[in-house]
């Protein structure tokens, strides 16, 4: 078996990817995959609006007029990612069966697998959100105390039922809230597992954190 590789500037070659059916038309649109690609590669702080607008082919004035300011852009961006990530998290629990294990396994592999197929995005959400201003931070503050919430709420029932043992609700919460995040940055079409494969090994994970047993291959 080929051992997985990682390279610490393999997103400079991930392709930059937003969502289906919510990417702006027109020129917002391209800003905003420009920025997805720079800010993932070189920072918010490392990247100018010069950058953006040379990247997207047009002069500052132009980009101006879009976007009011480079952190608008960027919040944009947050927005785009959180949203996605949470919806995707509420459809996947609709979808699953009643149990908390089958809920849970639901929720990790929803998470795994946005981050694997918009590694960019998950990396400028999750990277950059330190940049923001309060003001423009909060909607995906408030999404990500949400996603918590879900998780915090199927681990509960879980010891309700007793199909869970866990020592710490809060520990293990956040060890679970916190798995998928690194995939965005070494998984791709050049590692030997596909998306499948990873979303289904990580939820086995997730099963042991909370001592439930892995579901059957």
């Amino acid at each position: 078996m080929t051992s997985p590789t990682w390279e610490p500037r393999r997103l400079t070659a991930v392709k930059a990817e937003l969502p289906d059916g919510v990417t702006p038309p027109g020129t917002r649109g391209r800003i905003l995959h420009a920025a997805l690609e720079l800010f993932a590669e070189f920072g918010f702080h490392g990247t100018s609006i010069r950058d953006l607008a040379k990247n997207v082919g047009i002069n500052s004035a132009t980009l101006y007029a879009h976007y009011p300011s480079k952190e608008d852009i960027l919040a944009e961006l947050i927005a785009l990612g959180h949203v996605e990530l949470y919806n995707g998290l509420q459809h996947a629990l609709a979808a699953a069966g009643p149990s908390p294990t089958a809920r849970l396994v639901a929720l990790v592999r929803a998470q795994v697998l946005m981050h694997a197929d918009f590694p960019l995005l998950a990396v400028v959400a999750n990277n950059e959100l330190h940049a923001l201003s309060p003001a423009k931070a909060a909607p995906a503050l408030s999404l990500r105390e949400q996603a918590r919430q879900l998780v915090f709420g199927i681990l509960r029932e879980g010891v309700r039922t007793g199909e869970f043992a866990i020592a710490d609700e809060i520990l293990a919460g956040i060890a679970l809230g916190s798995m998928g995040l690194r995939v965005a940055n070494w998984f791709g079409p050049d590692q030997p597992y596909s998306r499948e494969q990873v979303a289904d090994t990580y939820a086995d994970y997730a099963l042991r954190v909370v001592g439930a047993k892995p579901t059957p291959s």
